[in-house]
């Protein structure tokens, strides 16, 4: 599940289960190199982070970094800055980049928020929220991480041209995404026919999280805008 927040507030767990010794050994040395200093101005042009880049994509909230990794490995020569608050998702990350030796992911271990506000306008070339957490009571409605001001920030750093990508199992927060990103002018939703948000994208990578959901019974909704 993806931490939400709003005017800087956390909601949800930061910690599950105690790490294992080799994942609380990358906390000390690995997090530290690929961690962004956000007490530094971003740079411009956030390829400057990374040795060889054509282009930067982020994804929020990773999770235990499924989608993230794969991506990563898929398109080594695009750079990947990944977020995830919960120490748990970040030591699994953390495990897969150094078994594969990755050299074009870099990485946020806090709140999304601070990220969005430090990053450049128009730097990245798309942006991933999957499978955030739905707070379904509507009294917690108000923190669900897409409102109008993380739109509007989406909307910011993404470039003309570039995506933003959400997936939910929940069809009221499918519902209430396509609501706030039709209302924003920046963005147009490029689904021509049912499928286009029925199925995945074409190399989509599913995660453990969506195998349980579809296990429950619940149905996934692919949801891609493109940033006018």
């Amino acid at each position: 599940m993806h931490p939400d927040h709003r005017h800087g507030a956390f909601f949800g767990r930061r910690k599950g289960h105690a790490l294992k010794p080799r994942q609380a050994a990358l906390f000390e040395t690995l997090l530290p190199k690929l961690a962004l200093d956000l007490e530094q101005p971003a740079p411009a042009d956030l390829r400057a982070l990374f040795d060889r880049a054509s282009d930067v994509r982020a994804e929020s909230g990773f999770g235990g970094g499924e989608h993230l990794i794969a991506e990563a490995e898929r398109n080594p020569g695009i750079g990947f800055i990944g977020i995830e608050p919960f120490i748990n998702g970040m030591a699994k990350a953390l495990v897969a980049i150094d078994e594969r030796g990755l050299a074009n992911v870099r990485l946020h271990h806090g709140d999304a928020t601070d990220l969005l506000a430090w990053l450049p306008d128009a730097g990245l070339a798309r942006f991933d929220l999957l499978y955030p957490d739905p707070w379904p009571k509507r009294r917690h409605w108000k923190r669900r991480f897409v409102q109008a001001g993380s739109v509007a920030q989406i909307a910011r750093i993404v470039r003309p041209g570039g995506e933003f990508r959400f997936v939910t199992d929940w069809p009221d927060y499918a519902a209430w995404t396509l609501r706030h990103l039709v209302q924003s002018p920046a963005f147009i939703w490029t689904a021509e026919r049912a499928d286009d948000w029925r199925l995945p994208w074409p190399g989509f990578t599913s995660t453990r999280y969506e195998a349980k959901a579809k296990r429950e019974g619940r149905v996934p909704c692919y949801l891609i805008f493109r940033r006018r």
